[in-house]
């Protein structure tokens, strides 16, 4: 029996992208015959989530597709992307519906996205003295690791396969603490999102500075009022005791360069996750949308429809069984 409480967040729009580009080939269809392979595929990948870490609430964020408060700030902002296809955009629409029959929590924020809701769960768990894991595929939301948050990475080979990161393991696996995650990230710029990083400032260099002369604060406090030379200094002695050479002038050089405070500034407020929306759970009233178990004949009429007898079946033992915390 788990000790806590846990919330299983996930980023619906991310999975639902995998699952259309891994499974349009099976071309599977509804009971009212419309495109249903990402629809499912999201929700397989959820079931064996929910089998996995036996949450007592899930809540799905999902992307506001009429508005972008970012995009809004930043015209540029996810500039470039191939054209969606539109079996994937009418799956998108249908996949609140979906979920919101089920049961479950979801939650589209006006002007804002997925990874918004990830952020304000992440921060709803803390508060409620819950733990929380974070399903998705981007990076994003390593910003919100720590010691009440983990984020379950999906990569190929499904649910199982992934890595679930806590603090350790995302030092380990990208040499950066998860407090100085955001600030990584605005270093070295996100190409999926069309935001460039501070030039000459890539993932090794941004690790490397973090580690040795982070946070940024103290950083661009250094360069304002010594040059750099304590920061310098910092990233030669680590660099060096790691069996590098001497970096450190030429990442002052870089970070003191016109437009770089301007563009790390701007980086931080376009990937910041807004962490304070009202989210829809109430655990105190058994019963309300997000919560487990879920009603199994409203389970298995709702996951029927999808038409795939196994995923019903898995449907109806995971979802309607007692959480973690209650075994």
């Amino acid at each position: 029996m788990r000790s806590k409480k846990l919330l299983l967040t996930v980023d619906a729009p991310s999975l639902l992208h995998r699952s259309h580009h891994a499974r349009a080939e099976t071309g599977l269809r509804d009971r009212s015959g419309r495109p249903a392979w990402a629809l499912h595929g999201m929700l397989r990948q959820i079931l064996e989530a929910i089998d996995r870490f036996q949450p007592d609430a899930v809540l799905f964020g999902l992307d506001d597709r009429t508005a972008s408060v970012r995009a809004d700030r930043y015209p540029e902002y996810k500039a470039g992307r191939a054209p969606k296809d539109p079996a994937l955009i009418e799956q998108l629409g249908r996949a609140g519906a979906l979920l919101d029959a089920l049961g479950l929590a979801a939650m589209t924020p006006p002007g804002l996205e997925a990874d918004d809701v990830n952020a304000s769960a992440a921060t709803w768990a803390e508060r409620h003295g819950w733990e929380c894991v974070i399903v998705t595929s981007d990076r994003d939301s390593f910003a919100h690791i720590s010691d009440h948050t983990q984020v379950l990475r999906l990569i190929n080979g499904g649910i199982n396969a992934s890595p679930l990161l806590n603090p350790a393991r995302l030092q380990t696996m990208y040499g950066v603490a998860a407090e100085h995650y955001l600030e990584y990230a605005a270093l070295r710029g996100d190409a999926s999102d069309n935001l460039p990083g501070v030039a000459g400032i890539g993932e090794k260099s941004a690790a490397l500075l973090l580690e040795a002369a982070g946070p940024m604060a103290a950083v661009w406090a250094d360069l304002e009022h010594a040059g750099g030379v304590n920061v310098a200094a910092a990233i030669d002695d680590w660099s060096l005791e790691q069996g590098g050479r001497r970096v450190g002038a030429g990442v002052v050089q870089r970070l003191s360069a016109p437009g770089a405070r301007e563009r790390f500034d701007f980086n931080v407020a376009i990937m910041s996750g807004r962490d304070d929306l009202d989210l829809p759970l109430t655990p105190d009233v058994p019963g309300t949308p997000g919560l487990l178990p879920l009603d199994p004949p409203r389970v298995s009429r709702v996951v029927a429809h999808l038409n795939v007898e196994a995923t019903r079946q898995l449907a109806l033992r995971v979802l309607t069984e007692p959480p973690g915390s209650q075994a």
